[in-house]
């Protein structure tokens, strides 16, 4: 079971992440959306949105530093454990706060506004459950970590990358807290799910705007074969036709 699961588990939902996406992107353009319903509701999005997005990009940015960089790193450029430590659980349990405030407010706004209610589908309810449940592990892993004693970037940390060395090493999983365990569970899950989901909309980003022409608007002005100006009231950027 623990070569499966952190060895196999991960390799198998990484390769549907993968492969998800491309054909999600080559069979269902159309859907690659996050299905927007500002229309439906807009009062409790106005707040809820901004919060949750802002905070998961932190606490995504925080997960790319505390798994991404080894601590023979942070040690080189002469950040210690206590300084590191510290800005991990202060920043992270903001931007967890945040994220979670944001994640309830949208929940909220989705289960008891009828129009937005009805345009959920079961994915997208799929993916709330396991979505809500990575966060949440992660804010008991940033609570456990100031009392704990684990060093996540001497276990968890070397696990992940180890991963995408192609060498992993599924024992250091073994070691770790089942909080832990359960958290990166969850994510490897939801990475799983993602190609079939909203969350989709991560990916896209309007490039294109930057690089099309302008769109030119032109008035309907009075021009040989056009009807006839009919009597009423004259526009208020031309000068008034004297009468005869």
């Amino acid at each position: 079971m623990d070569v499966f699961l952190w060895l196999i588990f991960p390799y198998i939902c990484l390769t549907i992440f993968v492969l998800g996406h491309i054909w999600r992107y080559r069979y269902d353009k159309f859907g690659w959306t996050s299905r927007s319903s500002q229309m439906y509701e807009s009062s409790i999005l106005r707040w809820a949105n901004p919060m949750f997005h802002f905070g998961i990009l932190a606490v995504f940015l925080g997960h790319v530093m505390g798994l991404g960089i080894p601590k023979s790193w942070t040690d080189a450029m002469g950040v210690s454990d206590g300084m590191y430590h510290f800005m991990a659980i202060s920043v992270g349990a903001v931007a967890g706060v945040f994220t979670i405030v944001g994640f309830f407010g949208l929940l909220y706004r989705r289960r008891f506004t009828k129009a937005v209610m009805g345009a959920t589908t079961v994915m997208d309810k799929i993916m709330y459950l396991v979505l809500g449940i990575v966060i949440l592990g992660g804010l008991v892993n940033t609570a456990s970590g100031v009392a704990g004693d684990y060093n996540y970037r001497e276990g968890v940390s070397v696990w992940f990358r180890s991963i995408f060395y192609f060498n992993p090493q599924p024992e250091l999983m073994v070691g770790a807290p089942l909080s832990f365990q359960f958290h990166a569970i969850a994510a490897i899950t939801l990475f799983a799910l993602w190609p079939f989901t909203r969350l989709v909309h991560v990916f896209t980003a309007p490039v294109g705007y930057l690089f099309r022409p302008y769109v030119l608007y032109r008035s309907r002005d009075a021009h040989e074969g056009s009807r006839a100006h009919r009597r009423g009231w004259d526009k208020v950027d031309t000068i008034p036709r004297r009468r005869k």
